[in-house]
């Protein structure tokens, strides 16, 4: 009896925490290039006892382990903007910010430029190019990104192409250890990143989030229901191991 007890709340622990995967995804729907977080479970088999004063062996308990999250790294939705300023990422590659605590890492090509000249992210931080920052002049119009992220404008009254920089773009090895920091960027300790030269920007447009709205919420009241039903399972246990008590006790004089 207790050990359903404890099976039951195995379960509810892991609802929980895939409930807040979930309620996380869809809060993040609408932002450009967000990748979705999944859940990873597996048995956990508790040991038997193993005294000698057993007629037989005991049965291995199974619990519900919440093992990790991780991203679902799957290419968005493209959405035409017309922006010259939005990119979107075919392939795994990501664009390299500047924060103040050190380089970061998005999918989210919505960029613009401050007051200072520079291309900057939706948090205002500035990306990087292979030389640094990209910086434009006052004068600067027309301004064209290549598919491999090379930025070139047309400088002043003249018709000749300038060049500015060129987006750099990484990828790495084991993109699962990237972690996720807000602002839709991620950091990577310990990972080094790597040149990627597969990957190739589009102008013009950006990479919706990957969430299926429609498959997201079908899990969410998949879980709800299901936590639920085994709260109401956990109750009727408790009742009936109340009443055994209850019973066990009433021992006739």
């Amino acid at each position: 009896m207790q050990n359903t007890l404890l099976v039951g709340l195995s379960k509810q622990m892991v609802l929980e925490r895939q409930m807040d995967v979930v309620a996380n995804n869809i809060a993040n729907i609408g932002t450009t290039g967000y990748k979705a977080d999944r859940s990873l479970f597996q048995e956990y088999l508790a040991s038997g006892a193993h005294e000698d004063n057993f007629m037989s062996g005991d049965r291995r308990v199974s619990f519900v382990q919440d093992r990790a999250t991780f991203h679902d790294f799957s290419q968005g939705p493209s959405e035409e903007t017309k922006n010259p300023l939005d990119v979107a990422i075919d392939g795994t590659g990501f664009l390299v910010v500047q924060t103040p605590t050190g380089e970061r890492y998005t999918r989210d090509g919505n960029l613009h430029i401050n007051n200072q000249g520079q291309l900057v992210n939706a948090s205002g931080y500035p990306v990087l190019g292979n030389s640094g920052p990209i910086v434009f002049q006052q004068t600067d119009k027309s301004i064209s990104i290549a598919t491999d992220g090379n930025v070139t404008v047309l400088e002043g009254t003249g018709r000749v192409d300038s060049v500015r920089g060129k987006l750099r773009m990484v990828s790495f090895a084991q993109a699962q250890r990237l972690l996720k920091e807000g602002s839709n960027l991620y950091s990577a300790e310990g990972i080094p990143p790597t040149q990627d030269t597969k990957s190739q920007l589009r102008q013009g447009f950006i990479e919706k989030s990957n969430v299926n709205s429609v498959t997201e919420m079908s899990r969410m009241i998949e879980i709800t229901r299901t936590y639920t039903q085994i709260a109401s399972l956990l109750q009727q246990e408790s009742d009936l191991h109340k009443s055994a008590i209850d019973k066990l006790a009433d021992v006739p004089a």
